[in-house]
């Protein structure tokens, strides 16, 4: 079984079987309950799926981009749950669950906060730039736009579509990755210095 959390905008967990099929998923938006509320999830997950953390194989966690606090939660819970049930833990760029599942041209974006998104664009589910962080205005949108964050600029995106990072599609993304040979580091996306300013290795 795959454990798979994201906490760059919900705080989101999945169980997904082997075979890719969801088990179970929970979601909910808070910006300042990552620390109360991730932990419980994951319980509530886990346990809708009779499924006990011994039987969990591997944990895939988003990287952000997004806001230090809550990202640095569902790390540091992925990170250590790993530790705990000795099984590997792979990180995937949060955007990626926004533009994977997607079809043709998309642009994912997340709020920065201090006037400015995070974004990344995407071809048919693979990512061909990004992530970065701009000013709404600045962002070269390709496609449909998705993302919590793109609402609150309906100037720069007035079409965009709601929605948060899925950590069930993380999974089916570290899969491509990994085949491809490419890093799958639980390192944090910041994108911005004064993030990481007295953080290092967070």
């Amino acid at each position: 079984m795959i454990l798979a959390l994201d906490t760059s905008s919900a705080i989101a967990v999945a169980l997904v079987s082997p075979s890719g099929e969801v088990l179970a998923r929970r979601s909910e938006f808070n910006p300042r309950g990552h620390a109360e509320l991730l932990s419980g999830l994951i319980e509530s997950v886990l346990g809708e799926a009779g499924v006990s953390g011994a039987e969990v194989t591997r944990i895939v966690v988003g990287t952000g981009p997004a806001p230090f606090t809550g990202l640095r939660v569902g790390l540091m819970t992925a990170r250590t749950l790993g530790h705990v049930w000795g099984v590997p833990v792979e990180g995937v760029c949060s955007l990626d669950a926004l533009g994977s599942a997607a079809p043709g041209e998309v642009t994912a974006v997340a709020d920065a906060r201090r006037k400015e998104v995070y974004w990344a664009t995407y071809r048919d589910g693979v990512r061909v730039s990004g992530p970065e962080v701009s000013a709404p205005g600045d962002v070269p949108v390709a496609g449909a736009v998705l993302g919590r964050g793109a609402l609150l600029y309906p100037d720069a995106f007035p079409n965009a579509v709601e929605g948060d990072p899925d950590p069930a599609l993380l999974v089916g993304v570290a899969d491509r990755l990994r085949a491809e040979g490419a890093d799958l580091s639980t390192e944090p996306l910041y994108l911005r210095r004064p993030d990481v300013h007295g953080v290092p290795g967070a």
